[in-house]
């Protein structure tokens, strides 16, 4: 977890998602995220490169990937106390390159989705989400 603090992390309340700088490639810290979900038995359900499609339809866009993945052990509690949470699972992470050439991760922070869903009573399940999205970002910028 100290490699996060070597970072630039920050939280934008406005919309609720926390970014984390990685010095790696956008494939190389997407493929590092990854490798860091499946040692912790998490489900990746898609790897998204919109880069990619872009070039298909004859467009132009800086690296950028989503990730998607998550654990119903962890999941179906959330969505137990508020099921409108839902719309927003699995978690998503956003791994992308700036116009300066910079590389960034980011996911949505567990308390904008508290406070988007009103999720009462669940203050464990969002700490362990805190906790388990900011180990998964460290590992994959590490």
């Amino acid at each position: 977890m100290a490699t996060l603090q070597i970072f630039s992390a920050h939280a934008s309340a406005a919309d609720g998602l926390i970014t984390v700088q990685s010095p790696h490639s956008v494939e190389t810290t997407a493929d590092n995220l990854e490798d860091a979900l499946d040692a912790k038995g998490m489900t990746v359900f898609t790897r998204i490169d919109h880069a990619l499609g872009a070039r298909e339809a004859g467009l132009d866009l800086r690296p950028t990937e989503v990730v998607i993945f998550g654990n119903p052990n962890v999941g179906t509690p959330l969505m137990q106390c508020t099921q409108s949470v839902a719309i927003d699972l699995p978690q998503k992470a956003l791994i992308w390159q700036d116009a300066e050439g910079q590389v960034w991760v980011g996911y949505n922070d567990p308390q904008y989705l508290k406070e988007r869903h009103d999720i009462e009573g669940c203050d464990e399940v969002i700490g362990k989400i805190e906790k388990a999205l900011g180990a998964l970002v460290g590992a994959a910028v590490e």
